[in-house]
């Protein structure tokens, strides 16, 4: 039988999941994913985040999180992907990470220690998280060259299965995006840049699980912008998903997610909600 470790490494390269529908102002409630900056969204985390990229020190932080609807028995892993897209035509190199050549190789990276302060996010893995991410790769169902997907998967040793809740707010990981070559000899352009991130979907796995009854959530936990997050008041639009099947029989191809991402009006990054921004737009 293959370990949660492995079934995980495994099932992460041919993870292909989707956003939520056009976002709205509509409420929702869990199951779902939370994307925000800084700290979990029960613990107040920031929508926007803006950076004058004045310094190659420091590091951005996004925090990703979800919330079941019942009570979800041994769970052994997570997969998921969280995908983004630039305003641009084509994504500035200094969001190029992880392939050999581009410009800030090594600035992307995850963590799986709670963030500080933490009160109403929990971990779900009680510790016990390894993993990480698994590939930064071309997200071409978008239809351009400006997105990438972050690919990653998570998983505790078999004496470490979780009993989650319903209801509550389980932290996923870290995802840290560092400050280097961004001012100076060797710099990188494209900090500046508005980017629109969403936490795309996530699968909960169990030991036991079939491949085609898998947990899979792809909408946000709270509203729908509760699984996005933007950078430099990026604003993302006419999010779309093709279909909503993810490894069983159907009639497409594979589910794919389609959005732009435009400049928003500027609003205070830690005072803007998902609400404040849309209405910009009404």
């Amino acid at each position: 039988m293959r370990t949660p470790v492995l079934r995980a490494i495994l099932c992460v390269a041919a993870l292909t999941l989707l956003a939520s529908t056009r976002p709205s102002l509509a409420a929702t409630s869990p199951p779902g994913l939370n994307l925000r900056w800084d700290r979990c969204y029960g613990d107040a985390g920031v929508w926007n985040k803006n950076f004058a990229c004045n310094t190659n020190s420091g590091t951005e932080t996004l925090v990703a999180s979800f919330e079941l609807a019942e009570d979800y028995a041994t769970v052994s892993g997570l997969e998921g992907n969280i995908d983004l897209t630039s305003e641009t035509t084509a994504l500035p190199a200094w969001w190029e990470f992880k392939s050999v050549g581009t410009c800030r190789t090594t600035s992307l990276g995850m963590g799986f220690t709670l963030p500080p302060g933490s009160a109403v996010c929990e971990d779900w893995s009680n510790g016990q998280a390894a993993g990480g991410i698994a590939a930064y790769v071309n997200a071409g169902f978008v239809g351009s060259l400006n997105s990438r997907r972050i690919r990653f998967a998570i998983a505790v040793p078999p004496s470490g299965l979780q009993d989650l809740l319903g209801g509550h707010e389980y932290f996923v990981a870290r995802i840290t995006i560092n400050h280097a070559k961004t001012v100076g000899t060797g710099a990188c352009g494209g900090c500046l840049t508005p980017v629109c991130i969403v936490f795309s979907g996530l699968i909960v796995d169990t030991p036991t699980t079939a491949l085609n009854t898998l947990l899979l959530l792809s909408r946000g936990a709270n509203y729908a912008g509760s699984q996005y997050a933007t950078w430099q008041n990026g604003y993302p639009l006419d999010i779309q998903h093709d279909c909503d099947v993810f490894r069983a029989p159907s009639n497409c191809s594979g589910p794919t997610t389609r959005f732009s991402c435009v400049l928003a009006t500027p609003t205070n990054s830690h005072g803007s909600t998902w609400g404040t921004v849309k209405a910009l737009y009404r």
